[in-house]
Formats: structure tokens, sequence, C-alpha cells
């Protein structure tokens, strides 16, 4: 196991009607900014709820952010901010607000000419807004760790910095029922895949990680295949399942002192900026491929996420991480996501422009040994087809 140090300071308040509880959180001579996504919050009661929270509170509203934040619409919080001497940010929605709300909180204070520094050139952040959330869709655990990504002219791009990371987190599972059954799949299998990325890359005798990414890859399966069920749609220890795996599948724990592999990202998010393919999706069709093209390096914990996940303990070590891949596939096949670029009409005239965009953004040697070059990241995109 690898030396780390950690820390993680959300506060997370977890349960039925714990909305509530963002009157006590955010200082009471706080000015707000109320930062949502389309408008579904004021549909199923999550709005009225955060009000009747905020009404001791001074707080104005804005509005609008799009799945994957576009930094176009998130500059225009700016003025707001300084219009109305705005000093904490409170996110209500999935995690496209929660990233869109934490680069408009460093960006509040960002001294440089252009805030997409802070992602196109990793500027320094020297102060942020204090940020809250509510979560009403659980996937990306932005809601309790550092990162965030923005898009820009076709460019999704990420930064991270702890001054993001939000002070405490609302997530209440009955929020989530009324998701469509698109955000709920894409949820389970957003954070399947950062669980695989921080899991399945070479052994370092990490048995606490390990098995803690082993028991949030069965969570998810198990409850991820419940939940598209009509008798288990409405079960709210299903869904406070999901909820809890998707926020501790990416808070920092599991990642701690253990290698890393982000290229299904990397790769998925090329995808979302070039197709506007959902982000989750992007993950299911690129994952399989990755798992083939880097098997060898992988070799060792395709083995024993075949054992111990799925569960395979019989055959070769070969026919082991044959029948993994394959399951994995199926598991997101039964989550009505795709695993092919053909299921999204991307063809192989694509792969090219694909690759074009991983070298402008510097993703040329990704994965846990940086072995992945533009060409493994080639033939990668091929075998997705």
């Amino acid at each position: 196991m690898f030396n780390f140090s950690f820390e993680n300071t959300t506060k997370i308040h977890f349960g039925e009607d714990k909305i509530a509880a963002i009157s006590k959180e955010i200082p009471a001579n706080a000015k707000v900014l109320l930062v949502y996504g389309g408008g579904s919050i004021k549909s199923n009661g999550v709005y009225d709820q955060v009000v009747e929270a905020l009404k001791d509170h001074t707080f104005v509203e804005f509005s609008g952010i799009e799945p994957n934040p576009n930094y176009n619409t998130l500059i225009k919080a700016l003025p707001v901010i300084k219009g109305n001497d705005i000093d904490y940010i409170l996110a209500v929605g999935g995690g496209s607000v929660v990233d869109g709300v934490k680069f408009i909180a460093a960006a509040a204070f960002f001294e440089g000419d252009e805030p997409w520094d802070i992602l196109s050139k990793q500027a320094p952040i020297n102060k942020a807004l204090p940020i809250g959330v509510v979560l009403t869709l659980p996937a990306t655990g932005s809601e309790s760790n550092i990162g965030s990504v923005v898009t820009k002219d076709g460019n999704k791009l990420a930064f991270m910095h702890p001054f993001v990371r939000p002070k405490f987190a609302v997530l209440d599972p009955k929020v989530t029922l009324s998701l469509s059954e698109r955000q709920v799949s894409n949820g389970v299998v957003d954070a399947f895949v950062h669980t695989i990325e921080q899991y399945l890359t070479y052994p370092v005798n990490g048995k606490v990680q390990d098995r803690f990414a082993e028991g949030l890859l069965l969570t998810l399966i198990e409850e991820g295949e419940k939940v598209l069920q009509p008798e288990f749609n409405k079960d709210l220890e299903v869904r406070a399942n999901i909820m809890w795996a998707a926020t501790m599948a990416l808070n920092g724990l599991i990642g701690t002192g253990v290698p890393q592999d982000w290229t299904t990202h990397m790769l998925g998010h090329e995808l979302t900026a070039e197709f506007n393919i959902d982000h989750a999706r992007t993950l299911s069709i690129v994952l399989p491929a990755v798992m083939k093209v880097c098997k060898a390096d992988k070799h060792a914990k395709l083995v024993q996420y075949a054992e111990r996940v799925w569960n395979i303990t019989t055959g070769s070590d070969e026919q082991k991480i044959e029948q993994a891949i394959a399951k994995t596939e199926a598991f997101f096949v039964a989550m009505k996501v795709p695993t092919r670029l053909s299921d999204v009409d991307v063809d192989a005239s694509k792969v090219d422009t694909l690759v074009n965009r991983l070298e402008a953004h510097g993703m040329t040697q990704l994965g846990e040994h940086q072995k992945v070059t533009l060409d493994v990241s080639r033939e990668i995109y091929h075998l997705a087809l």
C-alpha cells in the first residue's frame, strides 16, 4: 500500500426529510446563492423544502445549470454574486449542479483575466466561497469531494481543489423517487465505474481499500438491477443503498493508498464533448474495451475482480477474466445503457477526431502505468465500436 494522507471534512446529513438541516448548517447572517438546474426541483417538492429551510436567511436564486455544466452559463453567476454580496452557495441538484457550483465558488475570487484558466491552465485557487449541497441525483460523488468538471466550446475539463469541497451535503433518498429510469441507471453506472477506476489496476496489498471497493461494486450490482424492476422502483431502502454507495465511491476513501486509472473517464469525456452522450453512457461504452485492451497490465486485479465480485471460481485465469468482462457488459445491458459506440451512432470515421481531442487536452499517457498512449486510446475506441 502507498503512503497517504486522507481527509474528508464534508458533513453528511443522510435520510428522509433531512433537508431542514440546512437551516442550521448555513450561518444565519450568510447571503446565500441558491443554485439549481432546469427546475425539476420545483415539481418534486425539493424546492419548497429548501425555501422553507432558508426562510430565515437572505438568498437569491441562480438556475439553468445544464447536464455537463457549461462555462458560459456558470460565468453568468459571477455578477449575481458580486451584486448581492453573496458569501455562501447552496447547490441543489445532481453532480452537474454541484460541479458547476464548485467552479462558480472558485471563480468568484479568481484574480486572473479568464476564469476558464482554472480548468485549462490549472491556475491557482487561493480562495473560494463555502458550498453546501442538497443532492437530488446520486452518481458523481461530487457532494463530498474536491473535483469538478466543466465544459466550454466542446472542451470538457476538470479541476480539483480542497477549497471547493462542500461543507455539508444532504442526502435524502426520497427525493430520488422522481428521477427518470435513465437518470437512475446513469447514476448507478457512474458510481460503478468510479469504483472500478480506483480498483482495477494492480495489487499493492491495499486490503481495506479492495474490500471496500468490492463491497460497493456488489451493492451497485445488486441494487442497480433491483431499482429498475417495478416491484422495487419505489423502495427507499434500495434507493438509500444506491445513494450512499455513489457517495462512498468517490469521496476519496477507496482511492487512498492505491493506484488509480481514469482512462475510461478521459476517453468518455471526449465522447460527451463531441457527441453530447450522457457521461455514464460513455463510461459503459469505453470500460469493457479498456478491460480488454489493458488486460495484461490489469491481469491480477481482473482475476480478483472475477472471483470476488462475480464469484467466478473455476477455469483458467484467462477464462475468469473473459467471463468477468462479459458479466460487466451484461450488467450494463441490464442497466439499459449502451456498451458499443455503434449503439449511439458513432462509427469508425469519428475515432481520429476523438484521438485528436485527447492529444489537444494532453491526455497522451493515461492509465495506472501511463502506458495508454494515443495509439492505445485509438485501439480502445476501435474495439468499442
